[in-house]
């Protein structure tokens, strides 16, 4: 179950949770032990597209940088080592946009050899914590994150000095000893400078945050409480802003521990990712179809197997676009809308907390994940069976228990918490076919930028099937949420790649898993809801025909994800009607209709 918060600015403005049921229609350890080594080549790859332009990667370290017998490592322990010298130089007469990553060194793999004459392991990417500081801005994290350790804007004629550490994460265990990680440095360079780039992070609106959730970042093992001024997310990166509420009788303890404190799984109730205020457009390259944007992406011409990027531009609450959402890709982006998601009866949002996973019961010991009752309380939270076979009219008011007066979670009374309708979850889903989601992840490539199905037979929660694939084959959990091991073509990502990013910090089963009612309905039909009335039109979308094409009162229904992505990668969809008027979103369907 997908559960989502929507935040108002708290200055005299409510803040509103909305969260969605899902349901199903049939319903550190420090080792003393020598390491074998550790290595980190330099060599430049420069790729250089797109017009006359020549970006030159200096190395001054010819040698690299060489861990030999090292040993797990505190970042304040890594961050002393021995830096790992560069500079980047625009020798064009125009700025340049570039990204530089880390990779794997393949030449330097095939010659490497153990001490024993045997073949070299590479280590898995969250063994690798890195620090980079270039032109005055310092990124770190882990290698499972992604590739892309660096990105920004360079000048014409400008020079930037750059640094980079690396050391073995002090949570990595013995099946780390005697792997090694053979390097370079990669750059990516493009003339293609647009605006949606430089605003980055800069225009997106912070997470509005209550005083009960607690800002999150994952080291590659375990999640931990983070600096939330301090590198928390990078919507450039794949980053989205994660954060947590706990137990009650925990939250004390981590409000005052200290950034870099270890979250305890079973110390957590809820997790959330934030949707910040955007606008979208979607490109044509024909001019007749509509599937996304040819370019850094995507290579190929867009398809309906293929769709390509959805141009997105983070807004300010003051800001509200209301065109038609389409332009010719041969022009500049325009006609940009905002999603209705960032509307709640009549309050312009800030942006919106979705819960991170399918959402699971307090008691998910119980049948079908907690069964047909609102007794129990919602939880959000990995690895556990999602809540399900529950009527529309029980996801509703179980919905508005998050932030009811005395909740479990320590909510504040100025939240309105809402079961998820189908315009929020449609801007979740927009977000993820654009640069800032998995379509911009370059960890994956052609078919394998769809999020990836959850199939687990147990309905449990943020599993990943492994690939985009519509078999329907079962299992219990194929691949765990955090899983980053590499697949048959090199890339990483079989459990991440189920998410809305393709890294950790994206949201989960929105591709498989159980069926979910989103709050949208046919003509005010209550059939088998549980409903003896609707509720406040402010809490669902209505639909006034089946047709998508005029289902918003004899006009095409922008924003919602339905017309707009119709098809795309192939998969099937469904819509309401005056026998089924409750719209389902989720399992075995796409994350895009």
């Amino acid at each position: 179950m997908v559960s989502k918060i929507n935040n108002l600015v708290k200055d005299k403005k409510k803040v509103i949770i909305a969260f969605v049921i899902l349901i199903i229609l049939i319903a550190a350890l420090y080792f003393s032990y020598a390491w074998l080594r550790t290595v980190l080549y330099g060599e430049k790859d420069v790729q250089l597209i797109v017009g006359d332009i020549d970006l030159v990667l200096d190395e001054s370290n010819t040698e690299g940088i060489q861990l030999v017998n090292v040993i797990p490592t505190y970042d304040e322990e890594g961050r002393m080592n021995e830096p790992y010298k560069f500079s980047l130089e625009n020798k064009s007469d125009i700025p340049l946009y570039f990204t530089l990553s880390l990779v794997d060194d393949e030449e330097a793999l095939e010659s490497c050899q153990t001490t024993d004459g045997g073949a070299c392991e590479l280590l898995d990417g969250r063994d690798i914590r890195y620090d980079l500081q270039l032109d005055g801005e310092t990124f770190t994290g882990t290698l499972s994150d992604s590739y892309m350790v660096s990105y920004g804007i360079i000048d014409a004629h400008e020079k930037l000095d750059g640094e980079l550490k690396i050391w073995l994460n002090i949570n990595a265990t013995s099946e780390a000893m005697g792997k090694v990680f053979l390097g370079k440095l990669k750059v990516f360079a493009s003339q293609q400078v647009d605006e949606d780039f430089v605003q980055g992070n800069d225009a997106a609106n912070p997470p509005v945050m209550d005083d009960n959730m607690i800002a999150i970042k994952h080291d590659g093992y375990n999640w931990v409480k983070t600096d939330i001024d301090n590198g928390w997310y990078n919507y450039d990166m794949q980053i989205w802003p994660n954060a947590v509420t706990v137990k009650s009788d925990k939250l004390a303890e981590y409000q005052s521990a200290g950034v870099g404190t270890v979250i305890n799984m079973d110390d957590v109730e809820t997790m959330w990712v934030w949707i910040p205020r955007y606008s979208y457009t979607i490109a044509s390259e024909n001019g007749s179809t509509y599937y996304g944007k040819k370019g850094t992406y995507l290579t190929t011409t867009p398809t309906a197997a293929l769709p390509g990027e959805i141009d997105v531009k983070f807004i300010k609450t003051t800001e509200k676009d209301e065109g038609t959402a389409r332009y010719l890709a041969t022009e500049e982006p325009k006609n940009y809308r905002t999603p209705d998601a960032f509307t709640f009866n009549g309050e312009e949002l800030d942006g919106i907390w979705v819960g991170k996973f399918e959402t699971s019961s307090s008691n998910p010991e119980l049948v079908n994940g907690g069964g047909n009752t609102t007794s129990l309380d919602p939880m959000i939270k990995p690895n556990v069976t999602s809540w399900r076979s529950i009527n529309v009219s029980n996801i509703y008011n179980v919905g508005l228990k998050v932030s009811a007066e005395g909740n479990r979670y320590g909510f504040s009374t100025n939240m309105n918490s809402h079961a998820m309708k189908n315009t929020e979850w449609a801007a979740v889903a927009y977000l993820s076919q654009s640069k800032y989601g998995k379509l911009g992840n370059q960890n994956f490539s052609g078919a394998n930028k769809e999020v990836y199905q959850n199939k687990s037979d147990l309905y449990i929660t943020g599993c990943s099937y492994g690939s985009p694939s519509n078999s329907n084959e079962d299992y219990g959990c194929q691949y765990t949420y955090d899983n980053n091991v590499r697949d048959e073509n090199g890339m990483i990502g079989r459990g991440v790649g189920a998410s809305t990013t393709g890294t950790i910090y994206g949201i989960y089963d929105m591709s498989g898993g159980a069926w979910e009612y989103v709050l949208a309905n046919y003509n005010d039909i209550i059939a088998n809801s549980g409903f003896t009335e609707m509720p406040p039109v402010q809490y669902y979308d209505k639909y006034t025909t089946d047709n998508i094409l005029t289902a918003c009162n004899g006009n095409e229904c922008l924003g919602h994800n339905l017309s707009e992505t119709r098809g795309w990668y192939n998969d099937a969809q469904t819509f309401v009607n005056a026998e089924y008027p409750w719209l389902v979103r989720g399992g075995g369907c796409p994350l895009v209709v």
